[in-house]
């Protein structure tokens, strides 16, 4: 479900204004998250290390407000849920596109992003997966303890989805940490909002137990 918002009564209908004419409305910030609390849960259960901070990533964009605004023909729109639509890596070394819907609870969002992973993992080709825009893009790069990440870019092609990228983990016990590139429209937020997603999702990944 969604719901549109007023722009006249919004206060940063200026802010929207202005960014929604430029051709690359989109700003980036990288940033590194300590998750060895995290790393040790997914070890220690056995459980994909990947799937626990996705899972994560996406609870702490459900709190945020921002992040399930979109952008739609001009107006904007807020979901009442984003969900996830990450790379999958295959054997071949190429990628497949996946949808995985948001679920409270770890173990409910486990079982269909299992499904979905081995389902794309053996597919060919890259076909876009069936979602809607209250997706959020997201890719991991664990070969690359990036500092900074663009993204290739349709620019008459309308898109507001934020995009997460993960990169490679690295340090060792509670010093264990990996980059993240948060990249957003900038007629939907600022840095503020930005701000309190990294505050929030590093907050989670604090945590060792399910969120």
């Amino acid at each position: 479900m969604k719901k549109e918002l007023n722009i006249e009564e919004w206060n940063r209908a200026g802010h929207f204004n202005f960014f929604s004419q430029f051709d690359e409305p989109f700003f980036g910030v990288n940033v590194r998250v300590n998750c060895a609390k995290a790393y040790e849960y997914a070890k220690n259960t056995g459980n994909s290390f990947f799937l626990i901070y996705l899972h994560r990533t996406l609870k702490a964009a459900n709190k945020i407000q921002p992040f399930k605004y979109r952008i739609e023909e001009g107006k904007v729109f807020q979901y009442d849920d984003v969900h996830a639509s990450p790379t999958i890596a295959r054997t071949d070394g190429t990628f497949g596109f996946s949808y995985m819907p948001y679920q409270e609870s770890f173990y409910d969002f486990k079982e269909r992003a299992t499904t979905e992973i081995d389902k794309v993992a053996h597919s060919k080709g890259l076909e876009l997966p069936q979602c809607g825009l209250n997706v959020i893009h997201c890719s991991s790069m664990p070969w690359l303890d990036f500092t900074s990440v663009s993204h290739a870019r349709h620019f008459k092609f309308e898109d507001s989805c934020p995009k997460i990228s993960f990169g490679k983990m690295t340090g060792e016990g509670e010093d264990r940490s990996m980059p993240i590139s948060i990249h957003v429209h900038h007629a939907l937020m600022d840095g503020y909002e930005v701000g309190l997603f990294v505050e929030e999702f590093q907050k989670l990944m604090n945590l060792e137990g399910e969120v």
